[in-house]
């Protein structure tokens, strides 16, 4: 048996424990607006002093300047200059793009709350124009680079490819022939001190153009936000306002990270039919897939060692099983980081597996493997294990309100593993991890039948009440409660698509229903009770090298009942910081409600 030490999760860190949300983190403007841009740094994009392993290889270098700009006119062509800059790195990328989007009705009590909801997910291919292949579709490219249109039955139709169009104003003409650009005023985004242009099409530029706002940093003159929309439209479709942020991640570009987009007025006499809002995280920018080419050259072997240990000796068949699933485990998780869908091993994890490590010394659990815990990057809320390996989105972790309802998600797929419910161990078979990525969701599952689905939870409700969270799990029942409320609008993002999913769909509720029957009623009006989190408050992303960790803000007070916002999209709001002068720069301050103390 081995030796155990219980120890008490950091889940919780700022944001578990706090009532209210997060604020921006966005830093008032400076009072003065000089027409000039003060002490102009130099542009530059070769990196230095890079440590090897640990940073993102070198951009190609782009000519630097010869003198910095002095008038707003020259601001505004190296703004130009390094928008096609970027364009031209980029065109080698092929990041992942997730849409979440959510229609929305008017509650009288709760505000514009969802009615029903749409998910996208691909991958961008920006080579020679800003396509896309999706993971959840047959249909490999969408050639209509509208961001919506109606259907021959006067259906209105969401076009994925929309909502990845803003990472970029004008793809192709972003220049002073096509728009005019009008100095604004300067101001601070997070840590960078921005200038900021409204830029408008010029008369016969053309359909389609950007209409709006543009935030341009005052060292190297990049664009660091984009807000607004394109005009005119065409008949029978429609642009949309969206907001544009991007990340300095990388010496001398800031790439795109973040966009929200929102339509839609409840305001009296309004004729506006169309309401909705969403959420598209861009990622896996950098994703290697043959990082160990050079492995080899680092193995040094001696061969007069020989190995004397009981694992030299042939397997038995206990132990062949064994390593059986090990190796299927090992291709799952290696392939789903691979294809930028699992974040890699990090601080995440650690408190996951705090989490685990809890339940496992209370109630003296022994398995002859450790458990391990992964996050998947996407947004709807599903987990699944693979033989000890327990996988949890980050949707879910995101809207997760304590350490409790973290605690009832592991304690179920601890169950399955305790239970030698073992999923996918035909995938230790090489060739079968041998698809594109984005037919992942065609050849990877790991759903249980009904009759383990009940047996886990049965045995997971034990767990628990052995467990430190025992007295704690009201917030759990109240989070699977909010669920079934909200769980009609929420199809979307209730679908799993590897793994298990905590609703039906429809609201009813599929796993740990027993939690629900000592839960306290819900009631909006009582503002300590948080039942659950609005999307994107809990974890951030970093779209260049796809490492997770929580977000640590301060709370905000609520203070009515539409300030909880459970499962909703909310808008971003990432504090800026240069490349260097932070860990994981731009963590996206989402709103974000936090649980009070128990």
């Amino acid at each position: 048996m081995r030796t155990w030490k219980l120890t008490i999760a950091a889940f919780l860190l700022v944001a578990l424990s706090a009532v209210g949300q997060q604020n921006t983190g966005q830093t008032p403007a400076p009072s003065s607006s000089p027409d000039t841009p003060a002490n102009p740094a130099p542009t530059t994009v070769a990196p230095q002093n890079m440590q090897p392993g640990n940073n993102p290889p070198a951009p190609s270098p782009v000519p630097a300047a010869t003198a910095a700009p002095t008038t707003m006119d020259q601001v505004v062509d190296r703004a130009i200059l390094r928008e096609h800059a970027l364009i031209t790195f980029l065109q080698t990328r092929t990041p992942l793009v997730e849409t979440y989007l959510q229609n929305l009705k008017l509650d009288p009590q709760m505000g514009p709350s969802p009615r029903e909801d749409h998910y996208f997910f691909g991958r961008l291919d920006l080579s020679d124009s800003v396509d896309r292949r999706d993971y959840l579709s047959g249909d490999s490219s969408f050639q209509n680079r509208m961001l919506g249109g109606f259907t021959k039955l006067f259906k209105f139709e969401y076009k994925p490819i929309g909502f990845s169009w803003m990472i970029f104003a004008d793809r192709d003409d972003f220049d002073r022939a096509h728009y005019d650009f009008k100095y604004v005023h300067r101001e601070f985004q997070g840590d960078v001190r921005c200038i900021v242009f409204d830029v408008t099409p010029k008369k016969d530029a053309g359909k389609g153009r950007f209409l709006g706002r543009i935030w341009v940093e005052d060292q190297d003159f990049n664009v660091v936000r984009l807000n607004g929309t394109y005009a005119p439209r065409p008949r029978n479709a429609q642009f949309f306002h969206m907001d544009s942020w991007r990340l300095n991640l990388i010496p001398g570009f800031w790439v795109p990270a973040y966009i929200y987009s929102e339509e839609g007025d409840f305001s009296s006499g309004s004729k506006d039919k169309m309401a909705f809002k969403a959420q598209t995280r861009i990622w896996g920018y950098d994703l290697k897939k043959n990082g160990k080419e050079d492995e080899l050259t680092q193995v040094l072997v001696d061969s007069s060692v020989k190995d004397e240990s009981p694992t030299a000796q042939d397997a038995s068949p206990l132990q062949a099983q064994r390593e059986w699933q090990q190796q299927a485990e090992d291709n799952v998780v290696e392939r789903l980081q691979n294809a930028g869908l699992l974040a890699p091993q990090g601080e995440v994890d650690k408190i996951l597996m705090t989490v685990v490590n809890n339940l496992e010394v209370t109630n003296n659990i022994d398995l002859p493997r450790p458990v391990r815990t992964r996050v998947m990057l996407t947004s709807p809320l599903e987990t699944f294990s693979v033989g000890n390996t327990i996988i949890v989105s980050r949707g879910l972790i995101d809207v997760l309100p304590d350490e409790a309802c973290l605690a009832m998600v592991l304690s179920h797929e601890l169950a399955h593993i305790v239970l030698g419910h073992n999923l996918g161990s035909r995938y230790a078979f090489n060739d079968r991890m041998l698809f594109s990525d984005e037919s992942t969701y065609q050849n990877l599952g790991f759903r249980h039948i009904p009759e383990e689905e009940t047996a886990a939870d049965k045995k997971a409700v034990d767990l628990l009440k052995n467990s430190p969270y025992a007295q704690k799990l009201d917030t759990a029942g109240l989070f699977l409660r909010e669920l079934t409320e909200r769980g009609p609008g929420l199809s979307a993002l209730l679908t799993p698509h590897l793994g298990n999913s905590l609703s039906d769909g429809k609201g009813g509720i599929e796993r740990m229903s027993a939690l629900m029957t000592s839960a306290p009623a819900l009631d909006p009006n009582k503002l300590d009770q948080i039942p659950a989190l609005p999307l994107g408050g809990r974890v951030k992303l970093n779209p260049w090298d796809d490492h997770v960790e929580l977000i640590k803000a301060a709370p905000v007070a609520i203070t009515s009942a539409r300030d909880k916002m459970p499962f909703e999209v909310t808008p971003f709001f990432p504090r800026l910081t240069r490349y260097g002068g932070g860990a994981n720069p731009g963590s996206p301050t989402s709103t974000a409600n936090a649980a009070p103390n128990n």
